[in-house]
């Protein structure tokens, strides 16, 4: 059945492809995130296994989220690891990094997230999809906190 939603399908085409962006970079840190968490060592292991487990438990929420929204919008959301690669902007982890690179590579996978989402925002804007706006909003909202804690740990 036809999708009409306010939105013509060329927008809905390049929200769902800037969504996707997203989606991938989410996922990426992620899996980065919870590597972390698995794998941290050192005299602040409490504290960021604790922290690094809240963290990929709300990306954990978010990357339905934004794949929903891909779906509400007609499309179908990438949803494996090669697909995620191709799209994501958030570096892989190298390795075990000890705990000060692993905060400072999150807080890059999180500044990565923000500018991809930042990019998506304009072009849902200018496709007037508030529904994604919205949701961009809070992802932007979210990941900057999230950086901004996670550098206060290193200054």
């Amino acid at each position: 059945m036809k999708i009409n939603i306010g939105i013509n399908e060329k927008d809905r085409a390049d929200i769902s492809k800037g969504l996707a962006r997203v989606l991938a970079d989410t996922y990426t840190l992620y899996l980065k995130t919870h590597n972390f968490h698995w794998n941290v060592t050192g005299p602040m292991f409490q504290t960021l296994h604790l922290m690094f487990e809240t963290q990929y438990t709300e990306m954990a929420t978010a990357v339905d989220l934004i794949a929903e929204r891909i779906r509400a919008l007609g499309n179908y959301a990438p949803g494996s690891y090669k697909q995620f690669a191709e799209l994501s902007s958030v570096v892989e982890a190298d390795g075990v990094p000890p705990a000060q690179a692993m905060i400072e590579q999150l807080v890059e996978g999180h500044e990565a997230v923000i500018r991809t989402s930042r990019e998506v925002f304009a072009i849902a804007e200018k496709g007037s999809d508030e529904a994604s706006v919205d949701l961009l909003t809070q992802r932007i909202q979210l990941h900057e906190k999230t950086a901004w804690m996670l550098r206060s740990l290193i200054q």
